[in-house]
C-alpha cells in the first residue's frame, strides 16, 4: 500500500472546550461483503461518528447492524431501515440529544432515499448536528435531495454541523456543488490520504465527501489508505467504497 499514513488528530476535549471530532463515512453495501473486514477497517480509524450508507434494510436488519456495531465497537444512533439506507452508529463518547430517521420524497420507479440525522453533544458545550445521506443517481432528483439535506441540517438548530455520504455525484456536478457552496468539502479545505473513494481498480471517482458548516476547523479529511491497520486486503474485501475520514475541531456553543 505503499508510505505509512500519518495519522489525523486524536478525538478528545481542547483546554478551551472545543472537541475533535473523527467522523467517518462509509457505503457498507448491506454487509454483503465482509464484516470482518468493514469492522477492522472502521476500528483502525478511531471514528467518533460513522455515517453509514447503504445500511441493512430488510429482514432482520436491527440483528445485522447489530453485529456489525459490536464488531466495530459502536451503539446505534439511528437510520438504517428506517431511513431507507443512511444510519448513524456513534462509541459511547457523545450524548444523543435527538436523532431522527426521514424519508425523503420518492420518484415514481426510483429507489426509496432517506436521512439519518442527530444532535450529539461532546462534553458539557460541544453540539454538533451530524446527517448521513445517500442521494440519488439521477440529476434532477439528486439536486432537490441536495436542497433537502441543507433545509435538514438548518433544522436541527444548531450552529455547528457535518453531512457525509454517498452523493452519487463528482466535485464538479451540480449536487456536489450545491453542498460544498453552503459547507466546507472537507478533502478541499484540507486534503489528506487519497482523494478518489471509488472501489479499489475501478475508474477513479470522488463521489463521497464529508462537508462541515464554516465555523468547524477542518484538520483533515480523506480516504485512510496507508493508515496503520487499514490494511488493501481490508479494504477491497468490507464493501464496494472505500471510506472518508475527517477529523474536525468544533467550537463551544451550539
Amino acid at each position: 500500500m505503499g508510505d505509512v499514513l500519518p495519522d489525523l488528530p486524536a478525538s478528545g476535549s481542547e483546554a478551551d472546550g472545543t472537541a475533535v471530532v473523527r467522523v467517518l463515512s462509509y457505503n457498507v453495501r448491506s454487509l454483503r461483503d465482509d464484516v470482518g473486514a468493514l469492522a477492522r477497517v472502521i476500528r483502525a480509524c478511531a471514528p467518533d461518528v460513522v455515517c453509514v450508507q447503504e445500511a441493512p434494510r430488510f429482514f432482520r436488519w436491527r440483528k445485522a447492524v447489530a453485529r456489525l456495531a459490536r464488531a466495530a465497537g459502536l451503539v446505534y444512533v439511528t437510520g438504517g431501515a428506517t431511513a431507507s439506507g443512511p444510519m448513524i452508529l456513534s462509541t459511547l463518547r457523545p450524548h444523543v440529544e435527538r436523532a431522527e430517521a426521514l424519508l425523503l420524497p420518492r420518484t415514481p420507479g426510483l429507489h426509496q432515499r432517506g436521512l439519518a440525522t442527530a444532535v450529539l453533544r461532546f462534553g458539557p458545550a460541544v453540539r454538533l448536528g451530524v446527517i448521513s445521506c445517500h442521494l440519488s443517481i439521477r440529476d434532477e432528483e439528486r439536486y432537490a435531495q441536495g436542497r433537502l439535506v441543507l433545509d435538514a441540517l438548518a433544522s436541527l438548530g444548531v450552529s455547528h454541523g457535518v453531512v457525509a455520504g454517498d452523493l452519487n455525484d463528482r466535485p464538479d456536478g451540480r449536487t456536489f456543488g450545491l453542498l460544498a457552496g453552503a459547507l466546507q468539502d472537507g478533502w478541499a479545505v484540507r486534503p489528506w490520504g487519497r482523494e478518489h473513494t471509488t472501489r479499489l481498480g475501478d475508474p477513479l471517482q470522488r463521489i463521497d465527501a464529508v462537508f462541515a458548516t464554516r465555523g468547524v476547523e477542518v484538520l483533515g479529511c480523506g480516504v485512510p489508505m496507508g493508515l496503520p491497520g487499514v490494511s488493501e486486503t481490508d479494504l477491497r474485501a468490507a464493501t464496494d467504497h472505500l471510506p472518508v475520514l475527517a477529523a474536525l475541531r468544533v467550537p463551544v456553543g451550539g
